[in-house]
């Protein structure tokens, strides 16, 4: 077995996945007010009748695992996946005016960390971030992947390394 080459498809693995931020969504999302918004997630759309709940938005300050002071601004979107009779999914428009009403009652950051909460009210809420969206002729779609837990300090590093070690990079831990 190649160990280099296991080593090496491991790390690109745990490599963080992009995530649309907060303002990459609600700009997208404003060229289609019409169509409807459907989140997928775990292969499958949520339910037409989902809500969106709650959305909450806070600054946080944290210490992580390699004692380093870490700082960021996070919203958290909770969608409650209901089943409901003679419902479609909201339009982007309204999911807009949501964000809008938010932002006029407490304050909301287009540059925060976005995560939703998901869950039908029965099973416990999951945890996701907005991977990607994609706008069809008929609906806007945001797909939604699981946020796994994660070393900031190996997350760092592995950061500096796929910069250092990038093709043209001048840089003295290239060699």
């Amino acid at each position: 077995m190649d160990t280099l080459a296991n080593t090496r498809s491991i790390v690109g693995a745990l490599l963080p996945v992009e995530e649309l931020s907060s303002a990459a969504l609600l700009s997208g999302l404003e060229a289609h007010k019409e169509k409807p918004l459907i989140f997928s997630y775990d292969g499958r759309d949520v339910r037409p009748s989902y809500h969106v709940t709650e959305v909450k938005t806070g600054s946080f300050r944290a210490l992580d695992c390699g004692a380093s002071p870490e700082s960021w601004s996070e919203t958290f979107i909770q969608l409650w996946e209901i089943e409901e009779e003679n419902r479609g999914h909201m339009p982007a428009g309204k999911f807009l005016a949501i964000i809008r009403k938010v932002d006029e009652a407490v304050g909301f950051d287009p540059q925060a960390r976005l995560t939703f909460e998901v869950s039908d009210g029965v099973r416990p809420m999951q945890i996701y971030r907005a991977e990607r969206m994609d706008a069809g002729d008929a609906a806007i779609r945001v797909y939604l992947s699981a946020r796994p837990s994660s070393c900031k300090p190996r997350d760092r590093w592995l950061q500096d390394q796929q910069f250092c070690c990038a093709p043209k990079a001048k840089q003295p831990c290239c060699g």
